[in-house]
């Protein structure tokens, strides 16, 4: 599989570590930044951060387990917890003492966890609207979580393939974009696909979901206090899933943090759709941390 941008295709990659075959693409030189995608997504999400930021860094964006073409073992833990686990593995394996840690939606979530039971790994950390404290799932999330524990993700993730636009209407993803109607065709298959390769992925996938529970970012929180990582965060105002209030939670949380910055009618997924506004926020977290 390859993962293409404006400046052509970049092939994807894969590393062994002791939580699976991890799938990974990379572009640029210099200190690693690693980018953590959230539910329903892939690397393929931070296409054009890697395509922007490789001047200034070796930009790495991997797929989470149960994501995209990462692979696991049918009875392997998938929780969150699990997949921070799987990042200092992926370090390991890379040979990366240290990263920039970028995260979004649960893969937000999933970065703080990592962060606070790694704190001397993390050269920086940016945090978009994610997952926080007891707000996980965030309750727009629920009626999704309810449908697949009745059993209905097959049919679901066929639907959205079968007709993309279910996939940008008001009931599934489109309340995630700010202009849902500009995600392609291509980039739909490329997120969705995956899960329906095999009878194994959907259900690696169903479980990764299930095991959504906040007790795995409570158990973090007094970590969390003492997290003294250079951190931006950037947030959506508009995002139904992730109120503002979060970005300030967050802020006052981690006595790290540098800078909050508000984008101003944003939602979730606005690292794919507004990248120019925050890869300029990176660039200059980057510079002043270093």
């Amino acid at each position: 599989m390859t993962m293409t941008n404006s400046a052509g295709a970049t092939l994807k990659k894969s590393v062994a570590t002791p939580s699976g075959r991890i799938a990974y693409v990379e572009k640029g030189t210099g200190p690693a930044a690693l980018f953590v995608h959230g539910v329903l997504l892939n690397g393929y999400v931070w296409r054009n951060q890697l395509q922007a930021l490789s001047d200034t860094r070796r930009c790495i964006a991997i797929d989470l387990l149960a994501h995209g073409d990462t692979e696991i073992d049918s009875r392997q833990d998938v929780s969150v917890t699990a997949n921070a686990r799987m990042i200092g593995e992926f370090l390991d394996a890379m040979r990366l003492e240290q990263a920039d840690l970028i995260g979004n939606d649960s893969g937000g979530g999933i970065a703080q966890i990592f962060a606070a039971l790694n704190p001397d790994r993390v050269r920086s950390l940016t945090l978009t609207d994610c997952d926080a404290h007891d707000n996980w799932p965030p309750d727009a999330f629920k009626p999704f979580l309810e449908m697949v524990a009745a059993g209905g993700l097959q049919r679901t993730l066929e639907a959205m393939l079968a007709d993309k636009g279910v996939y940008r209407s008001p009931g599934a993803l489109g309340p995630a974009y700010e202009h849902p109607d500009r995600i392609t065709d291509a980039t739909i298959e490329i997120y969705l696909r995956p899960f329906l390769r095999t009878e194994g992925r959907l259900r690696d996938f169903e479980r990764f979901l299930l095991a959504f529970d906040c007790q795995h970012t409570l158990a973090i929180e007094s970590s969390l206090r003492k997290l003294q990582a250079p951190t931006l965060i950037v947030w959506g105002t508009d995002d139904v899933y992730f109120d503002v209030r979060w970005s300030n939670w967050l802020a006052d949380t981690i006595p790290g943090t540098k800078r909050r910055v508000e984008l101003q009618g944003a939602r979730i997924f606005f690292p794919e759709e507004r990248p120019e506004e925050l890869n300029r926020e990176l660039r200059v977290h980057w510079g002043a941390a270093r």
